[in-house]
């Protein structure tokens, strides 16, 4: 079974896609790009004295993966034949999409989401809706410091990091007790992340080994927990 090829997951995806184009554009012609290293200081900075209020800033925006970047996330949950995700920062649902096909081509699962702008969250909820894939979905609001604190039930199969680039290393610790051997992480946009994200996940010594994954000015990161 392939959702992504057809049918009603496969055509809300493609909307979604055009949707972000234009909700996004704006973004690209002001040079708000993680290469641009002026507005990226800018804006960690922005984050780091004001979460909330900084991604309030982007309610309008997608921010989402792309349609390579979300088959790979696909075929990684396919391969891993993964029964529970946890993703940080969901946006408008684009990627979580992704991932709950992924788990109803594998049988079935669980797939806990969470979005600190609320809007946002309700904006997914209502393309996951239309994807037919709510009975899999939980979408948590608020900080992922607290929304993941507890209620995650047993083991982890796989990790997106897909939110708040300085809370990437925290709140991956914070789940650290639920992963698995083997688990599999995904980390966006990580390479300038404060907090020492890319040094935790590379040194061996932690349980990981990790290395960036397909396009390296990106700074998509692909871990593995090994303990």
């Amino acid at each position: 079974m392939d959702s992504l090829s057809s049918g009603t997951v496969a055509d809300v995806l493609v909307k979604l896609h055009q949707e972000s184009y234009v909700a996004d554009a704006p973004l690209q012609s002001e040079g708000h790009s993680e290469a641009d290293g002026q507005w990226l200081a800018k804006f960690l900075e922005s984050e780091r004295n004001d979460l909330k209020g900084t991604y309030r800033g982007f309610a309008e925006n997608f921010l989402c993966v792309s349609p390579k970047f979300g088959r790979h996330l696909y075929m990684l949950a396919r391969a891993s034949k993964a029964k529970c995700i946890v993703e940080f920062g969901t946006s408008m649902g684009v990627s979580a999409i992704y991932l709950a096909a992924a788990l109803r081509d594998n049988g079935g699962g669980r797939l806990i989401c969470t979005e600190l702008e609320e809007s946002k969250a309700e904006r997914a909820k209502a393309n996951i809706a239309a994807a037919g894939l709510s009975d899999l979905v939980d979408i948590r609001v608020g900080d992922a410091r607290e929304t993941l604190a507890s209620g995650l039930g047993g083991k982890i199969d796989m990790v997106l990091l897909d939110g708040a680039w300085s809370l990437y290393r925290q709140v991956l610790t914070l789940l650290e007790p639920h992963l698995n051997p083997g688990t599999v992480v995904v980390a966006d946009n990580a390479t300038d992340t404060p907090g020492g994200y890319i040094e935790y996940v590379r040194d061996p010594s932690n349980g990981y080994v990790s290395m960036p994954l397909l396009d390296k000015s990106r700074g998509n990161e692909l871990t593995i927990r090994t303990k």
